[in-house]
């Protein structure tokens, strides 16, 4: 849409014919626990303003205005609550190419009313994302552009005052997130002090892209785990679900065979801390 320029008229038509029959909210969150994950970062809305979840605020979500007509936020808070999988959401708190005073489309952004579309869309939206679906881990917001701090401030108060015990991510802007999110793909070459992570993709690219065939083999996945762990880092790990709401099978495999490690050596693994040395 960005890249393209394509109208919001002629964009958001494409929800007409997304019919994802194929997801299973169970099956997505057993691959998690096989693949030894503790928890879900599923994203709500994305830059371009579309919501995966039934926002009553902005008609264009997956319950209004696709013929799937389900809420699979909904179906993933049950199935992680059975699991006891932790269910987070990626939501895109600056960018919104759907709405005129969203950034990142459309007019430049220092002629937007920016407030105006936080006081409306972002915050209305968060609310219902921290009331509908039950204990949330994180609140993953990403590219905060040129938010001032005060706006930045603004959200990560918000999302405590629903939540109190919500982490709110690297990338909330303004230096104002509860741990340090490196950049795609981007592994430090020494440790961080405090909390951080790494989120990284299997293949090229972060959704669904069928040409895309660029793979990690199980064997890189991990030992770039282990990297980031022995460093004293999380791994957030993507898979982009296709069109039907599948998981690609290659993501399955990948993800198969690094759980069989983890659920073999977790005590290495979980909850672990980088070990500092001195060379003299």
């Amino acid at each position: 849409m960005k890249h393209f320029s394509i109208p919001v008229e002629e964009y958001e038509r494409i929800a007409s014919k997304f019919n994802p029959v194929g997801f299973n909210a169970d099956e997505w969150v057993a691959l998690a626990g096989e693949a030894g994950m503790k928890y879900i970062v599923i994203t709500a809305k994305h830059h371009d303003g579309f919501a995966m979840f039934h926002s009553k605020c902005s008609k264009y979500n997956i319950v209004d205005a696709t013929p799937f007509k389900r809420d699979p936020i909904a179906e993933l808070a049950e199935a992680c609550q059975r699991e006891g999988v932790k269910l987070c959401f990626y939501y895109s708190q600056a960018q919104d190419w759907h709405d005129p005073d969203g950034y990142g489309y459309g007019v430049p952004n220092e002629e937007k009313d920016f407030n105006n579309y936080l006081q409306n869309k972002c915050k209305p939206q968060l609310k219902e994302l921290l009331t509908q679906y039950g204990e949330i881990g994180l609140i993953w917001f990403d590219t905060p552009q040129t938010m001032s701090y005060e706006h930045s401030l603004e959200l990560k108060k918000f999302v405590k005052s629903i939540q109190p015990n919500c982490i709110v991510s690297g990338r909330t802007g303004n230096t104002l997130g509860e741990y340090i999110s490196t950049g795609d793909n981007q592994i430090p070459a020494q440790p961080y002090d405090g909390d951080w992570e790494v989120p990284a993709t299997l293949n090229d690219t972060w959704g669904y892209k069928k040409n895309d065939h660029y793979w990690k083999s199980p064997h890189e996945a991990l030992r770039l785990l282990l990297r980031i762990n022995s460093r004293g880092g999380n791994y957030l790990l993507n898979v982009g679900p296709d069109g039907n709401g599948v998981i690609p099978p290659e993501s399955v495999r990948i993800l198969r065979e690094i759980g069989s490690f983890v659920r073999a050596n977790g005590k290495a693994i979980y909850g672990s801390a980088p070990v500092w040395g001195l060379s003299v």
